[in-house]
Order: structure tokens, then C-alpha cells, then sequence
């Protein structure tokens, strides 16, 4: 038992201070138990109190230390590298919040929250009292990284790694690479067009040794941990040969009598059941949609590359880390939402953008030309009533960087934006800027008050309470509608479920930390990047796919990874395999093995959390957590029960 801690109580510059008397704080618990030093310091974290904590372990020989200070998120790592550079074994450091469990929970009660935190700080003292050394747990790490998705974050990180020196296999569900980039002509603020992009990022990972690219493909089983994930990938063949003629190519899906609405250009067109209609899908290999193929046999007569004899294929993988850029879906509105699937000039921005794609001289729609475009903003993003809370943060400068190439590309039109506030942020500024000196109207609604849709006669008409003429009533006659939708997490994320991966209130992966892990998961081994943690324009998505393939490259690079020793622990004598362990545990991290004549439970200590869910469910109680034993806890509730 510990007979020399030290603690530090942490002003946070007033965030504690403000509403905890930390003063009194230091003089309830300075005489408790194996205390032999307790100081409060303004900043515990700033460099000049961790060189004072580092003398004080080394000179007063400290055995244990507490810090009372912000959320073990943002400081253990840093606390517990202190005491290591003091020679003190980092698992007898303890960490206690008493800022968001306390100061800011409490801000209206200051004796309240004072009285709380000595609590805390108690329990934390009684805890490190009976802290043990313990060693981090060792496992090899296979050199090779796994990228789930190949849009643009999912290349870019591919091509990071590879130039790394990772093996890597870029894994993408659909036949063609690029995601939603790929259908995208001129993009914001580069002036770059989405297949220039895709072209350049597709070549650098064509041409790297270490990339290995599967198209169709999809992981469909994952088992190990950390280090050494092994991966099932199910690979949908394309049913053509690799060299295709493009003669041929072209005549098999002029025969092909299958129609079905084109995703790509989100069903506004319709495309064969053959198809390789856009020069910026690569690989530039045909695929066959087998879900709507009849089979006829049209294309086989004009087209020798076509092979229907193969077959689905199952590859084991073998990685050390799985990096997840499966990127985001355009918010579908609800029928009816701002009159969407009731009035046929409505559509939605990722609609409009093709629209625009495919009009050259004349903009127009369903027959009719266009000369005035109602946008109405926020739809599927802040919503009110709606899940998605949140602001997608790119919608408002993409739509108004296509609402003033339309302008200049076509003669005479009208753009009405109806919005809730503009957010172009940063350099996207000058984008609403040039609209602006363009002529375009921006007219602003009431938070719970948007703009209303109605059809009369032939005329679609938008209304709108106008915040900026002191909610005056307008109207606008639009020939098009166009609703700028906004992000949301993939509909069909299977991978999620596969790996356990969590989500945050909004759906999107959620990080460890947003500023200081902001791209790893509490999934050892598993980081997030692009869209697919949240939204994000192409240069942010692939800013985090770049810091996403650093933190997969650190975990493989070694050959050794250290992981937590803070695991489930067996006592094989009492345990009695009865498998309430293995049912509790949300990581599969135990088995059942025969050992000495009997059954029981295994922990697999690199797949293993330390979540405790298993301890209570034991019968026989026969599973205690390595550092945070039943003793250190029993303490910890003693410490915390008020004397009476």
C-alpha cells in the first residue's frame, strides 16, 4: 500500500477555481492516508508544474500520484509520461475530474461542488493506494494497413501509406472508384474538375507497388485485434474480361434492353444494365448489374469480352490496422419535404449539379427552359422538427459555387437563395461575395418559419417571412426549385457494425477526442477519416485522411505494439465455464477452453477493453479487472460514502 502520494489540484485558469474552493479542497485530503504532498497549481498540464512534479516524485521519492484537473481524455497520456520521466511506473498515477464531473456540472452551487470534489479526490487517493506496477501489453503488428472505401480521403490515405512504405489494400463496395467527388464537375475554391481529380489521385494509386486495389468488394467477416486483423472480402466479379474493346463495349450496351435508373446521376437518368457511361469512373472496365440482368444474351452476340462464368470470390487479408473512409449520402427528402416527389421542378442540389452536367447552351428541365432557381437551403441539415441537428458546413458554399457557374454559363438567370444564414467560412468567402455583386437575392427565414412550396396553376411558387426586411411575406415564381441538401452518415455501413466501430449522437464515427485523438476510435487499431466522421469539404476530408493514414502507419510500422494492461483477468480456479462472460462482452474478447480437466474462460487480452461489463454478470466471481481490482474499488466506494 502507497505511503507516499502526491497531489496536485488543478485551478484550469478559473474553469475549476471559479467554482471550487480548491484551497479547501488540498486541506480535507493533505492528512489523509499516505499523503505525503498535496499543492494546488494554476495550470497542472503547463510545462514549468510537470518539471515541479517530476522534482517532486524524484526528491520526496513519491510512490503514487493523483492530478485533480479536466477529463482523463484530455491529460492521462500527458500525467502519466510525467511520472514515467520521474522513474515512476505510469500505472500508479490516477487521474481525477473535477472539471467536467464538477466545476461545470456545478457551476451554480460553489459549496456543493466543492464538497463533491474532495470526494472525488478521495476516492482517487484511495484507488492509487493500492496501485500496482503493471507492464503494457505486448503483441506483433503486421506491416499492412486495410483502406475500407476509395473516394478521395480513401486514395489519398492509401497513397500516404503506401509511400510509407505499408503494404495496403484499398477495398471499395462499388465497381468504380471515387465516390461522391467522381460526380462533381467543377469543384469549389481549385477550380478542378471531380474527374480530374479522381484521374490524378486513381494514377498515383495504379502506379504504386504497394497498393492493392479490389473494386465490388467488400469485407464480410473481421476476427483478431490490433496488429493482426484478419479480414474476409467478398469480391462481386465485373463478368469481363480485363482488356475490353471499346467498340465492342459500346455496341453490348447499345443491345442491352435493360433499363433501370442511374444512381450515378442520382435517378435522373437511366442507364443499361451494362454500364460504363462516364469518363470519370475507373477503373475503365465495364461491370454487369446482375441484380437487373434478364440474361437475354443480346450482349454476348456483339461483345467477346463479356464471361458469366465468374464467380464470387472470398480473399483472407491479413492487416495490422483498418483505416474507414466510407465517405457520406446526400440527405434524401422525405416525399413531400418542401414539396419534393409532389411538384416535379423540385429537385435536390446533387440532382441540380447533374442537370447543370448534362445542358449546354440552354438550361433546361423536363422540356421547359430555366431562368429562375429558388434554393432553398438547410434540408436535412439544422433541422428543427428532423435528427439532423447539425450543420453540414459545406452545402451553402458548393451551392453557391454552382449557382454562379450557372450564371455565367448560361444567358438570363435568376438565382433567389432562401436561407437560414449563410455559412461560406474561410476562403469561401469570396464565393457569396461574387454572388452577391452578380445579382443574386439572398432572402432569409425565421428558424421555425421556412419558406413554403405551393403550385398554382402552372406557376411553382416559394413564400418566405423575410428576416431581412422585418419579416415582410415574398413570393417567387421559380421555374426550378433546387433543395441544398446536406450530409448524412451511409445509409448501408456494414462495416460499422462488423468492427464495432461507434457513432456519435449524429450517426457519423465517432473520434476518441476532436483535438487531441481526433481520428483514432476507441477501437484499437481502427481510425476514421473523410466524411464518414462527419461533414466535410474535399480538402478537410482529405486532411484527416492524411493524419488517419499517420496514426495506421504508427501502429504497423514498428512490428511491436504495447497495448493497455487494464484487462479482464480469469481465476482459473473458481471459473466454471457457464459463458455469462462471453454473452456480456461487447468485444468478443473471451473464449471457452479445456484446461486441467474442466472448462473455462479465456480473455484474449489484445481484443479486451477493461470495460468491466463481464465482472458483474460472473456467478462465481472469478473475473477482476488488472488495475482496477475489487480492492481498489471497494476503496474508492468507501471513500466516497459521506461520513455519517
Amino acid at each position: 500500500m502507497k505511503q507516499k502520494i502526491g497531489v496536485y489540484i488543478c485551478h484550469c485558469g478559473g474553469n475549476i477555481s471559479d467554482y471550487v474552493d480548491v484551497e479547501k479542497v488540498r486541506q480535507s485530503i493533505e492528512h489523509d492516508e499516505g499523503v505525503s504532498l498535496a499543492k494546488t497549481t494554476m495550470f497542472a498540464c503547463a510545462d514549468s508544474n510537470q518539471k515541479e512534479m517530476v522534482e517532486d516524485i524524484e526528491n520526496r521519492k513519491l510512490d503514487g500520484v493523483v492530478v485533480a484537473s479536466c477529463s482523463p481524455k484530455l491529460h492521462l497520456l500527458t500525467f502519466r509520461a510525467v511520472v514515467e520521466r520521474a522513474g515512476l511506473n505510469k500505472y500508479n498515477y490516477v487521474h481525477a475530474n473535477i472539471r467536467e464531473q464538477v466545476s461545470w456540472a456545478h457551476s451554480d452551487n460553489k459549496e456543493g461542488a466543492t464538497e463533491k470534489a474532495i470526494q472525488i479526490v478521495k476516492a482517487a487517493i484511495a484507488k492509487v493506494r493500492y496501485a500496482e506496477a503493471l507492464e503494457p501489453i505486448k503483441v506483433k503488428s503486421t506491416k499492412a494497413v486495410a483502406v475500407i472505401g476509395a473516394g478521395v480521403a480513401g486514395m489519398r490515405a492509401a497513397i500516404e501509406l503506401a509511400e510509407a512504405g505499408s503494404e495496403v489494400f484499398l477495398i471499395e463496395r462499388e465497381f468504380f472508384v471515387g465516390g461522391r467527388v467522381s460526380q462533381w464537375d467543377d469543384l469549389c475554391i481549385t477550380e478542378e474538375t471531380g474527374k480530374e481529380l479522381i484521374t490524378r489521385l486513381y494514377d498515383e494509386v495504379m502506379k504504386h507497388k504497394h497498393v492493392t486495389l479490389f473494386t465490388g468488394a467488400e469485407v464480410i467477416e473481421n476476427s483478431g485485434s490490433v496488429g493482426n486483423f484478419n479480414l474476409k472480402v467478398q469480391i462481386t466479379p465485373r463478368h469481363f474480361k480485363l482488356h475490353c474493346n471499346s467498340g465492342e463495349l459500346q455496341k453490348a450496351i447499345d443491345v442491352c434492353p435493360v433499363e433501370v435508373p442511374d444512381e450515378f446521376n442520382f435517378n435522373i437518368t437511366k442507364r443499361k444494365a451494362i454500364f460504363h457511361n462516364y469518363p470519370s469512373e475507373y477503373p475503365q472496365l465495364p461491370a454487369i448489374d446482375l441484380k437487373n440482368c434478364t440474361r437475354c444474351g443480346e450482349c454476348e452476340k456483339v461483345c467477346s469480352n463479356i464471361d458469366f462464368s465468374q464467380k464470387t470470390e472470398n480473399l483472407n487479408i491479413k492487416v495490422g490496422s483498418i483505416l474507414l473512409a466510407t465517405g457520406f449520402d446526400p440527405y434524401e427528402p422525405k416525399k413531400g419535404e418542401f414539396a419534393y416527389g409532389e411538384i416535379d421542378n423540385v429537385v435536390t442540389f446533387p440532382q441540380f449539379k447533374r442537370i447543370v452536367h448534362y445542358c449546354d447552351d440552354k438550361l433546361t428541365y423536363n422540356g421547359k427552359e430555366i431562368k429562375h432557381i429558388a434554393y432553398i437551403y438547410c434540408v436535412g441539415s439544422r433541422q428543427v422538427d428532423g435528427e439532423n441537428k447539425y450543420c453540414s458546413r459545406y452545402c451553402c458554399t458548393a451551392n453557391i459555387h454552382t449557382a454562379i457557374t450557372v450564371k455565367k454559363k448560361y444567358k438570363n438567370i435568376h438565382n433567389y437563395h432562401f436561407n437560414r444564414g449563410i455559412r461560406t467560412y474561410g476562403k469561401a468567402e469570396i464565393w457569396y461575395d461574387e454572388s452577391s455583386r452578380l445579382g443574386d437575392i439572398y432572402l432569409q427565414s425565421f428558424e421555425h418559419d421556412p419558406p413554403i412550396i405551393e403550385k398554382q396553376g402552372d406557376r411553382t411558387i416559394v413564400k418566405i417571412k423575410d428576416v431581412l426586411t422585418t419579416d415582410k411575406e415574398l413570393e417567387v415564381v421559380a421555374d426550378l426549385v433546387v433543395l441544398v441538401t446536406g450530409m448524412e452518415p451511409r445509409k448501408d455501413n456494414s462495416i460499422s457494425n462488423l468492427l464495432k466501430v461507434p457513432k456519435g449522437r449524429d450517426k457519423f464515427f465517432n473520434e476518441i477526442h476532436m483535438k487531441l485523438r481526433p481520428v483514432e476510435t476507441v477501437i484499437d487499431g481502427v481510425t476514421i477519416s473523410g466524411a464518414s466522421q462527419g461533414p466535410k469539404n474535399i480538402m478537410e476530408s482529405m486532411n484527416s485522411a492524411l493524419a488517419a493514414a499517420t496514426k495506421s502507419f504508427e501502429l504497423v510500422d514498428s512490428g511491436e505494439l504495447e497495448l493497455e494492461p487494464t484487462v479482464a483477468k480469469v481465476n482459473e480456479k473458481t471459473c466454471e465455464w457457464c459463458g455469462k462472460c462471453e454473452e456480456a462482452c461487447p468485444y468478443s474478447a473471451f473464449e471457452k477452453i479445456e484446461k486441467d480437466g474442466k472448462f473455462m474462460a479465456k480473455v484474449n487480452s489484445a481484443v479486451c477493453k477493461g470495460c468491466g461489463m463481464c465482472l458483474p454478470v460472473c456467478p462465481v466471481n472469478a473475473l477482476e479487472l488488472i488495475g482496477l481490482t475489487d480492492q481498489e474499488v471497494e476503496s474508492m466506494i468507501d471513500a466516497l460514502i459521506p461520513t455519517i
